[in-house]
């Protein structure tokens, strides 16, 4: 059963190793558990055996209802034979030669030790296969993270940019023009170029509060000094 299992599984991983690498983050057979499948196929190894160790006590005494029943429990663990194998194992019982037992009793441990050795191969293989699935999801989280911090580094110079154009801008109108237009050109600009490092403050609420009072006391200011110069006008 074991040896079955570890067939269908390394199966698998040679389907997953053909395959194209894909973006998303793929996982082993879902819902299979090695370690949990391993222990109850050892619990139904035991328990077979178990239950043949004592038919044949109870063969010895003499309780054939005792191995009947003793068979039947061992059997119910099992998977139904092959009409082939029950044909062989008739013509073994008929020759009931000790020479060809021992031959088969040889073979089949044989065949444990193979089983055994296959588990622990598709055990490791299944491990190494999740360290490497683990690991590359990692990578593509980091990835990930490095890609939106590349976009607020852009966004970020955007904005120093523009910041930037508009206070030349500023600078040039306050020599030109004068401080009433190149100033609030001035202010604009570095609000601007400072806006993603503002947004991505703590200070955030009370950076915008003080900037909104600013820009208040600003704009009575300009209004204050258009109502002087029209009175000053008269």
């Amino acid at each position: 059963m074991r040896l079955l299992l570890a067939i269908c599984v390394s199966l698998w991983l040679a389907g997953c190793s053909s395959r194209q690498p894909i973006p998303d983050a793929v996982s082993g057979p879902k819902g299979i558990d090695l370690g949990k499948v391993g222990s109850q196929l050892d619990v139904i190894d035991s328990r077979v055996a178990a239950a043949v160790t004592v038919a044949r006590e109870a063969n010895t005494a003499g309780k054939p209802a005792v191995v009947e029943s003793e068979l039947s429990v061992a059997s119910s663990f099992l998977p139904p034979a092959t009409e082939g194998d029950i044909a062989v194992a008739r013509q073994r019982s008929e020759k009931a030669s000790p020479a060809e037992y021992e031959a088969q009793r040889k073979a089949a441990a044989l065949k444990q030790k193979e089983a055994e050795k296959a588990w622990a191969t598709l055990e490791t293989q299944v491990k190494e296969t999740k360290d490497a699935l683990d690991a590359r999801d990692k990578r593509i989280v980091e990835l990930t993270a490095e890609v939106e911090r590349v976009k607020q580094d852009a966004a970020a110079n955007l904005w120093t940019m523009a910041g930037v154009g508009i206070a030349v801008v500023g600078a040039i109108a306050t020599a030109f023009v004068g401080p009433k237009v190149g100033v609030p050109l001035l202010l604009s600009g570095a609000a601007i170029g400072t806006f993603p490092f503002i947004v991505d403050s703590p200070y955030f609420s009370l950076i915008v509060g003080t900037t909104l009072a600013l820009a208040a006391g600003l704009g009575i200011w300009f209004l204050w000094d258009k109502v002087r110069d029209a009175v000053n006008r008269r």
